[in-house]
C-alpha cells in the first residue's frame, strides 16, 4: 500500500447531500480545508452514539491531513445549555453548568481513550451569545425570522418565509408534523423552531442573558451558525452527512456546480456562506436557511 505522496494523486470525492451525487472535492483555499462539527449536547454521559461521529470525522480528517496533505482546520462545539441540560441537571440536584461540564469532561476523556484527535477548537454555546443575537437580528430584519407576539421573549425561524425549506431532506413544509417536544407558544407556525428562547419560571437566572427581545438562551438551531461564520467564516460550505441532525458539518469544497444564491440548498448543520461562492447552509433539521450576507 502506498504512503502519503501515493494517496495525494488519488482524486477525493464526497458525497454531496443536496444533489445526492459524488462531486470532487476542491478546497476553497488551496493547501487548506475548513471542517466543523455539530458537537454534543452535554446532557448525559458518553455512549457509543455520540462518539460515532467524532470517529467518522477523525477518519476524514486524517485522510485530508496524511493521506492528501491539507492543513485542516477542525472546528467541534459543544452545547453546553438546552432544554435536557436544565431538566437533568434540576434533577440530580446540581447546578447546570457544572452538570454540562462534568459531562464534556467525560465525553472528552471517552473521545481520547478511543484516540479521535483533538479539534483545532472546542467552542461552547455559551461562549457566543454574542454572536448568535446578532444573527437573530439580522434574520428578524430579513423577514426570516419573529419575536412571539405573546410577551415570552421567543424568537423563532418563519419556515413559510424560506421557499426552499426542507429542500435537503426532499420534503415538502405541507408533510412535515411539528416535532411533539417542542414548546408551541407564540408560533406563528407549529413547525417554526426557536432560535432564541425567552426565560421561564422556574428555570435558574443563570441559564438566561439579556436580549432586545427580554432575557433567554439560544435555541438548538442557531449556535452552529454563529461558531462556524465566526471560526471559518462566511465562505462556510457544508458538505459531509451524518445521522443525528440530517447531518454533521465540513466546510470543505467549493460548490459545483452552484445553484443560484436565492435557492441556497443545504448539505449541513447550521453553516453560513458567501453568496458569492452559492452558500449551503441548514438547520439541524437539514433544512435551508436564507443567507445572513
Amino acid at each position: 500500500m502506498g504512503g502519503a505522496g501515493t494517496l495525494e494523486r488519488v482524486s477525493l470525492h464526497l458525497f454531496d447531500t443536496a444533489t445526492r451525487q459524488l462531486r470532487p472535492f476542491e478546497p476553497l483555499e488551496a493547501g487548506r480545508v475548513g471542517m466543523y462539527i455539530c458537537g454534543l449536547t452535554t446532557q448525559g454521559s458518553p455512549h457509543i452514539g455520540h462518539v460515532r461521529f467524532a470517529v467518522a470525522f477523525d477518519v476524514l480528517r486524517r485522510w485530508l491531513e496524511r493521506g492528501h496533505g491539507y492543513d485542516v482546520t477542525l472546528i467541534r462545539n459543544v452545547t453546553d445549555i438546552d432544554d435536557k441540560i436544565l431538566t437533568k441537571a434540576a434533577e440530580a440536584g446540581r447546578p447546570w453548568w457544572a452538570w454540562s461540564y462534568e459531562n464534556e469532561r467525560a465525553t472528552t476523556r471517552a473521545l481520547e481513550l478511543l484516540g479521535v484527535l483533538p479539534p483545532t477548537y472546542e467552542p461552547r454555546a455559551t461562549g457566543h451569545i454574542t454572536e448568535q443575537l446578532e444573527l437573530v437580528r439580522t434574520l428578524v430584519e430579513r423577514g426570516h425570522a419573529y419575536a412571539a407576539e405573546d410577551g415570552s421573549g421567543d424568537v423563532y425561524f418563519d419556515v413559510r418565509s424560506w421557499p426552499d425549506y426542507g429542500s435537503l431532506t426532499r420534503q415538502k413544509l405541507e408533510d412535515m408534523e411539528p416535532a411533539e417536544d417542542a414548546d408551541p407558544r407564540g408560533k406563528r407556525d407549529p413547525r417554526d423552531f426557536a432560535l432564541w428562547k425567552g426565560h421561564k419560571d422556574g428555570e435558574p437566572e443563570t441559564a438566561s442573558w439579556p436580549a432586545p427581545y427580554g432575557r433567554g438562551r439560544p435555541g438548538w438551531h442557531l449556535e452552529c451558525s454563529a461558531m462556524a461564520r465566526k471560526y471559518l467564516g462566511d465562505a462556510s460550505t457544508s458538505t459531509a452527512a451524518a445521522s443525528t441532525c440530517a447531518s454533521r458539518t465540513t466546510r470543505t469544497s467549493r460548490p459545483s456546480p452552484a445553484p443560484p444564491a436565492s435557492t441556497s440548498p443545504a448539505t449541513g448543520c447550521t453553516t453560513p456562506g458567501s453568496p458569492s461562492r452559492a452558500p449551503r447552509w441548514a438547520s439541524r433539521s437539514g433544512t435551508p436557511w436564507p443567507s445572513p450576507s
